[in-house]
């Protein structure tokens, strides 16, 4: 039982370090797809962990199943299906609404993994989702809140990343991690570049600068290989709704980022939302049962 606590503790510790390259990640990504098209931006971040992907996994391809490839395929399909309808829903509505709504995976994720597996959820880990939707409203919401096309997309998307969360840790327990992660980025690789072809103004004759390939790179490592690897692989010891809660630490730790890099300043709501984050974060790893 101690060892099962540590290393659900341990996977914790890492999402948790995923959350936060995605939060350190953002500005970057922002500051490229400015001067990049997203779906052809997404290509080259995807292609080239794809590549890193398949260098790693390679001893692992001896192990590939249809199983493998299918589960692959499913993942990266909900992955590129949220990056999609998040991408279309910043034309219609703010990127503040965008934010929130699609943190509200972290209330999708337990209901939707009870009604599809009857996964029990404890206590302390819904109490820490509700307090973390919260916390998110206050941290990442600037507008008023309406059900607009762009709102609808966007709870979509949100209800995509929990299908996603989910169906990783059920899947990551049946097959192989190394192909499983390889498969779901490949599959986000290739209908990334199918939908730059068709939406993207252009795919490959891009302003090849500093920004682009520092983007690319360094989200391709650290935002895309690690951070799926490490989800992908941690969530067989941990459940799929603190894995959600502690995803809501992205936009905490870009905030922080931005106020170092760019002197961004959080108003008092948004560092009360910050800190509402924080603690339900923590509750969910609290055991609120009595011990005997």
């Amino acid at each position: 039982m101690i060892k099962k606590k540590i290393y659900e503790y341990r996977a914790d510790l890492l999402l948790l370090s995923v959350a936060i390259a995605w939060g350190i990640t953002f500005l970057m990504v922002q500051e490229a797809i400015n001067s990049t098209p997203v779906y052809s931006f997404l290509f080259f971040r995807f292609a080239l962990a794809s590549l890193i992907m398949f260098f790693i996994a390679f001893n692992h391809f001896k192990d590939t199943t249809f199983k493998t490839v299918w589960y692959g395929i499913i993942l990266g399909t909900f992955l590129f299906s949220a990056f999609a309808t998040q991408t279309f829903a910043l034309t219609y509505t703010k990127s503040s609404i965008v934010a929130f709504i699609t943190g509200l995976n972290v209330i999708c994720v337990p209901f939707l993994a009870y009604f599809l597996f009857k996964d029990k959820v404890k206590k302390n880990v819904f109490v820490g989702s509700l307090i973390a939707v919260v916390g998110l409203y206050l941290l990442t919401m600037s507008g008023v809140l309406t059900l607009g096309k762009g709102e609808f997309l966007t709870l979509i998307c949100a209800f995509l990343f929990a299908l996603q969360i989910i169906f990783t840790g059920k899947f990551s327990k049946e097959v192989n991690v190394f192909l499983l992660v390889f498969f779901q980025l490949l599959t986000v690789s290739i209908l990334s570049l199918l939908f730059s072809l068709y939406f993207d103004k252009t795919t490959f004759l891009l302003e090849y600068d500093y920004s682009f390939f520092k983007a690319v790179i360094i989200t391709a490592l650290f935002a895309t290989v690690y951070a799926f690897l490490i989800q992908t692989y941690m969530q067989q010891f941990t459940t799929a709704t603190k894995t959600a809660i502690i995803f809501t630490m992205e936009p905490v730790s870009a905030a922080v980022f931005a106020y170092f890099m760019i002197n961004e300043i959080l108003n008092t709501t948004q560092i009360i939302g910050a800190i509402l984050i924080i603690c339900a974060t923590l509750i969910a790893e609290i055991n609120l049962k009595k011990r005997i």
